[in-house]
Order: structure tokens, then C-alpha cells, then sequence
């Protein structure tokens, strides 16, 4: 059996917020925009099953929710590059209670976590031990 991935996505709450995702339902939505080749190399590295957290950028900056990956890499229609592409996720569930950016600078287990270290990227892989650690945190 393959192991499976975490990741960490981000999205500004007045784009698309944790309860836009929710409304998606099962079917779930896709997620387009991303325009940094990094975090495409990410999206591009998704199987079907693997989670991610949700995280609210700019306003809030807080890990809200669980995601599931739906369907793989495909092409972004917004892009006319035609370089991009996106995936689509639906809502797993809500952390019982929100991670801060400030709560996870302040773990020492996640100082190495890409949300400290490349806190500007969009798409970001999480290691076993900091999706353990923050979904503690969040109290699942």
C-alpha cells in the first residue's frame, strides 16, 4: 500500500472560506488561481484520498478544516498560460477549534513546518508528526 500525503492549502477567507467549502458538499470544488510553480509541483504530487488542512490566509491566518483530495491534476481554464492546472477537494471536516499561525510559530515541534518557512506559499506538503500535532492541537 502507497502512504499517504498531507498537504496544507490556502485560501483567503472573502475568495473562498472554510463553510464556501462546506456548501460544496460531496461533490466538492476545484481549486484554481494557483500561479507559482512550486506550489503547482504540489498540487501535481496529489493522489485521490489525501488530505490537507484548509487554512484561512490574510484574514483569520488560521488552520479551519480537512480536505480531500477528489480528482488529480488537471488543467485551470483561468490560466492562459495553459502552464497551471488545479485539483478538487471537498470538505472532510472543521478542526474543533482553529490553529493560529501564532500557536503553530510558537510549537517547537512545527518550527520546521512550510507554513513558518515558506509562510507566502499557497500549496504546501505537511510531514506525519505536524499533521499529528496540529490536528491535536485543533482537538481531533
Amino acid at each position: 500500500m502507497t502512504k499517504m500525503a498531507h498537504w496544507l492549502v490556502k485560501s483567503e477567507p472573502f475568495k473562498w472560506s472554510w463553510d464556501d467549502q462546506v456548501k460544496a458538499g460531496a461533490k466538492g470544488t476545484h481549486w484554481n488561481g494557483v500561479r507559482n510553480h512550486l506550489a503547482k509541483q504540489q498540487l501535481m504530487a496529489m493522489k485521490i484520498g489525501e488530505q490537507a488542512f484548509f487554512y484561512h490566509s490574510n484574514e483569520g491566518k488560521e488552520v479551519v478544516g480537512i480536505v480531500e483530495v477528489i480528482k488529480t491534476f488537471y488543467p485551470d481554464p483561468t490560466d492562459e498560460s495553459g502552464k497551471f492546472g488545479m485539483v478538487d477537494f471537498k470538505a472532510v471536516k472543521p478542526l474543533k477549534k482553529p490553529v493560529t499561525l501564532a500557536q503553530v510559530k510558537q510549537t517547537p515541534e512545527l518550527a520546521k513546518m512550510s507554513l513558518v518557512t515558506s509562510m507566502r506559499l499557497s500549496v504546501q506538503p505537511v510531514t506525519d508528526e505536524e499533521w499529528k500535532l496540529v490536528c491535536k492541537m485543533g482537538g481531533l
